[in-house]
């Protein structure tokens, strides 16, 4: 099967021209009389443009010109034209052995919960920096025993001497104990990933060994590469958690770069994440709902866990149940951290709001009860 990229060109765009051009220039290039020996197998490797629709060109890929994996795909695909004009990718097709598949993914997660049957909640620490490791155990001890699934590192948090990686993973870790031996229920916390590439998988490997059940890691800052060798690696053996942190630098102009579902749903979900991470249409971001629905077909697919995010509170909860049924993720900062009523009760705001969801209850605030779900609308209303 070949790789079917779809470029979108700007109007007067000469699409035709700019189509073949990246056609054979992404691919083999021009040869001349001295190669008419070989011209079989330049044209094995050559680019085809199938077809040419108003602004959009499609261009066939020979899948044996590349490596199975994300970073030559992507330096064949839009490397060197992605600086020769105005071009935005806006899906690619690949065969479905195409990449790295998930270790876990959504049903893996599930298992390792004990939860099969509704979305599971999630919170990240807050504030963001300026928390020591025991802060961070403090607050995990507030919010564990309320019921929530996972907690994860912000992404900003990184090996600091203020809170190091293995302290903060020491102190979570014992409550995150203490919370399964009076409950029952394991909490998985996404500890966050960083360090220099050459360092990576074997600061991963250690964090598991000290206890870590979970990874957060900024798969595009790092790279895409990093995440597959992540995924790869038997020793690693937890979830991985991927952020979407640097993806409005690749996908957020109207004209070039490549479309958000490209980058968080088609490459994601292909290089080994377990779960991503992505803005909500309807949260604190600016995200078209047709680019969100797209990237959560393109995980759920793969069996990888969407987590629509940033903005996400109680209030949301019917909407995002609409958009995704139980297979996905709630992800709540300060919708969790910054409830009037303290963070254990914005873990049961969400519970509450599961419940009262799930069987059609209104969310119009005079027909709640007082409590923590009740308290969630009233600071931040209802989508």
């Amino acid at each position: 099967m070949a790789i079917e990229v779809d470029y979108r060109f700007p109007p007067g765009t000469d699409i035709a021209k700019q189509a073949t051009v990246i056609a054979i220039g992404q691919t083999v290039g021009s040869w001349d009389d001295r190669w008419t020996s070989r011209e079989g197998a330049f044209r094995d490797r050559l680019g085809q443009v199938v077809k040419i629709e108003e602004n959009t060109a499609t261009i066939a890929f020979p899948e044996q010109n590349v490596e199975g994996d994300i970073a030559s795909l992507l330096t064949m695909i839009f490397g060197k034209y992605s600086m020769a004009g105005a071009a935005k990718v806006t899906a690619v097709r690949l065969p479905e052995d195409y990449g790295v598949r998930p270790k876990f993914g959504i049903s893996g997660i599930r298992e390792k919960l004990g939860v099969s049957d509704r979305p599971l909640v999630m919170a990240i620490f807050k504030p963001a920096l300026g928390l020591s490791a025991a802060d961070h155990g403090q607050i995990l001890s507030e919010v564990a025993p309320a019921g929530l699934d996972v907690i994860k590192d912000d992404e900003i948090m990184a090996d600091l001497a203020s809170a190091p990686t293995f302290e903060r993973l020491k102190a979570c870790r014992e409550v995150i104990d203490r919370a399964r031996d009076q409950t029952g229920k394991e909490l998985l916390y996404a500890t966050n990933l960083t360090g220099r590439g050459n360092e990576l998988v074997d600061k991963a490997r250690r964090l598991v060994a000290a206890g870590a059940n979970a990874l957060l890691f900024n798969a595009l800052t790092y790279g895409f590469s990093a995440l597959e060798a992540l995924a790869l690696d038997p020793e690693i053996n937890v979830p991985i958690f991927a952020h979407p942190a640097l993806a409005g630098a690749l996908c957020g102009a109207p004209d070039h770069g490549l479309d958000y579902s490209v980058v968080l749903g088609t490459l994601m979900a292909r290089s080994g994440a377990d779960a991503v991470l992505y803005p909500a249409h309807y949260g604190s971001l600016p995200f078209e709902k047709s680019q969100e629905m797209i990237i959560r077909s393109e995980l759920v697919d793969r069996n990888v866990f969407p987590v629509p995010s940033a903005g996400i509170h109680p209030g949301v909860v019917p909407k995002a149940l609409a958009d995704y049924g139980d297979r996905v993720i709630l992800n709540a900062g300060t919708g969790i951290m910054d409830h009037p009523q303290g963070a254990a009760a914005g873990v049961k705001a969400f519970f509450e709001a599961l419940d009262k969801a799930q069987v059609g209850v209104s969310f119009r605030t005079e027909e709640i009860e007082a409590g923590p779900l009740r308290s969630a609308l009233d600071k931040w209303g209802a989508v």
